[in-house]
């Protein structure tokens, strides 16, 4: 295949290499084994989102959102739900409240441990994919109890969420935490700790704090560079005002950087679950009514909300005419400029084995992209 760069040749990673991060391609022009030119190519596996969303009545576009990023759907949820609501002047209930901050902080734990296989993975640590993937699935039997569904849970709903918290079902999600407390110390020595991994990527694909703060780059790759910025602090939603929870961060700005603050992350999660089992409310309403499909229509105005998701801040920008669809939706995630600005860059000079790796401590969706 022809190319522009003396001596080099041209190979795509992805989209069928294992350790590529859904259904994309990073398209690379190497000088041996040295990345000269990477270009992103995001697929075709799921495409305009926020147009078959302002072609349907705001009901009917709540069962959509949730695939804009398949292993991590909920805080999209909980930005649609919550700006409907803002739209249309609904206050949910403190209870409801609660139920969603619990969901959020689950689906939190339940990607890190999806990352955390892939991290490792990528450079050949086979057996803690095997491992994480199975304690993400003790979660994913939680998400089914309480949602209908495993991956897609379509739960956070305008006026609140769909169904009450099944009997017991605290004590089960504490006794999952507990579980996971001890995993983590596990995965630490094993992962966290291993002298390959350290030696692989500590050093790689660094980022300054400058660069983090002209191209907008969010979570866990702005926390590495010493950037103590979380939506959940900044602009508290929900019930994150009244819980008590760090906002972890590193100075070195690489890959072993990226990968501990996630690992504090999930440490921080599990303390913000145990406050939130401890203060649920027994009582309250779950979802306030709203009119019928038809009849549900939102106000020539607009609005703009955030969620921290487990990638970093999620943005909703959504405008209402008067009708029962919504005018316009416009979604801003991690994943454009970490798999574009910032992938393409780190990449340069970087090794052919190094790919995988890095990508991974992104935390890109390329659904996300091609929405």
């Amino acid at each position: 295949m022809k190319n522009n760069l003396k001596n080099t040749i041209k190979i795509f990673h992805g989209p069928q290499h294992p350790g590529i991060t859904g259904n994309m391609s990073v398209e690379l022009d190497l000088l041996g084994e040295t990345i000269k030119r990477a270009q992103t190519h995001v697929g075709y596996l799921h495409r305009g989102f926020e147009k078959l969303v302002e072609r349907r009545t705001v009901v009917q576009a709540f069962t959509i959102v949730c695939r804009i990023c398949v292993p991590e759907p909920d805080p999209n949820e909980e930005n649609f739900a919550r700006a409907v609501e803002n739209l249309a002047g609904l206050e949910i209930s403190e209870k409801a409240k609660y139920i969603r901050t619990m969901v959020l902080e689950m689906q939190r734990l339940a990607t890190m441990f999806l990352w955390m296989g892939g991290q490792a993975g990528s450079i050949g640590l086979g057996l803690i994919p095997q491992w994480s993937v199975c304690d993400r699935d003790y979660m994913l039997d939680l998400f089914e109890e309480l949602t209908g569904g495993r991956v897609y849970h379509m739960y956070a709903f305008p006026g609140g969420v769909r169904r009450d918290l099944p009997e017991g079902f605290l004590d089960k999600l504490s006794d999952l935490l507990d579980y996971y407390e001890k995993r983590i110390i596990v995965y630490n020595n094993t992962f966290f700790d291993n002298v390959i991994f350290k030696k692989r990527a500590i050093g790689v694909g660094v980022v300054n704090r400058d660069e983090v703060l002209k191209n907008g780059y969010v979570g866990q790759t702005m926390r590495a560079c010493g950037i103590q910025k979380d939506v959940r602090k900044d602009m508290p939603y929900l019930m994150y005002d009244k819980l008590d929870f760090d906002i972890p961060i590193q100075q070195d700005g690489d890959v072993y950087a990226r990968a501990i603050v996630r690992r504090d992350e999930m440490l921080q999660s599990i303390r913000i679950l145990r406050q939130i089992i401890k203060q649920m409310p027994k009582e309250g309403d779950i979802l306030q009514k709203i009119p019928k499909h038809r009849k549900f229509k939102l106000p020539a105005d607009d609005t703009y909300v955030q969620t921290e998701s487990a990638r970093g801040a999620m943005s909703y920008y959504m405008a209402g005419d008067g009708s029962e669809k919504i005018r316009r939706m416009q979604v801003r995630g991690p994943s454009l400029v970490h798999a574009y600005t910032l992938l393409e860059k780190l990449l340069v000079d970087s090794e052919l084995a190094d790919v995988a790796m890095t990508m991974n401590s992104l935390g890109i969706c390329p659904p996300e992209i091609e929405r």
